[in-house]
């Protein structure tokens, strides 16, 4: 009896021949799906493209399968990234979404970005209230992006002072993660205590009220609409 991987044959202690071994567990190894990725991302762009504007649609597999031309199969395969199609068939899949065929090429031509920022290493940059012992470290930034977001690690001592209100362009979120304070937006305030959080338009006046026990560390997220400057 052949075996379809290597394998040994056996013999007993009386010197009869035992069946072949079964292989080693681990010996066949599954394909590396980080591999599968990297190679075939251009499938797999078009695929998630195309299953977001038919699921954005109200439209079944087979509604856009019968109306491209393809069958159900054909077109599970493409959503899934398994086959590369043709041009011929992404224009018939385009021409059913009612988009144009480049529109299924978005999610590949665009450039998606990440910043990591090892703990200690954010860039500490002068804000407004830098000069009051305020000290902002900058914890990750994307360029030509809209909106602007600037996620900040702001750390008040005791050498820290009360400043003016900020008021700036967008919204923004604090967490405080160590210390107690006051902070005030616009006519009211709130008593933070680690834990707590805040959202708000920061096109109101704000800002620390009373440092009431330090040292007082918080995550400040500011995002600027549509991209405007947030100093």
């Amino acid at each position: 009896m052949g075996c379809s991987v290597p394998c040994r044959t056996r013999r007993s202690t009386r010197g009869g021949i035992l069946p072949p071994s079964k292989p080693e567990s681990g010996s066949v190894k599954n394909p590396d799906p980080s591999r599968y990725v990297a190679e075939n991302a251009l499938e797999l762009a078009i695929g998630r493209q195309v299953r977001a504007y038919r699921t954005h649609q109200g439209m079944t597999v087979a509604d856009l399968a019968r109306g491209s031309g393809l069958s159900p199969g054909m077109l599970s395969k493409v959503e899934n990234g398994l086959t590369s199609p043709s041009l011929a068939t992404l224009n018939g899949i385009a021409a059913a979404l009612h988009v144009p065929v480049t529109a299924l090429f978005r999610l590949y031509e665009e450039t998606r970005e990440a910043t990591f920022v090892p703990s200690g290493e954010g860039l500490t940059i002068e804000r407004q209230g830098t000069r009051a012992g305020h000290q902002y470290q900058l914890l990750g930034h994307s360029s030509g992006q809209s909106p602007m977001v600037e996620p900040y690690l702001v750390t008040l001592t005791d050498e820290s002072e009360i400043f003016p209100l900020f008021q700036h362009d967008g919204v923004e979120f604090i967490h405080l993660l160590e210390g107690e304070m006051i902070y005030r937006h616009a006519s009211r305030t709130y008593a933070m205590k680690p834990g707590d959080s805040l959202y708000f338009d920061s096109d109101a006046p704000h800002g620390p009220e009373q440092l009431q026990k330090l040292p007082i560390r918080m995550l400040a997220v500011i995002v600027g609409r549509h991209g405007t400057d947030t100093d």
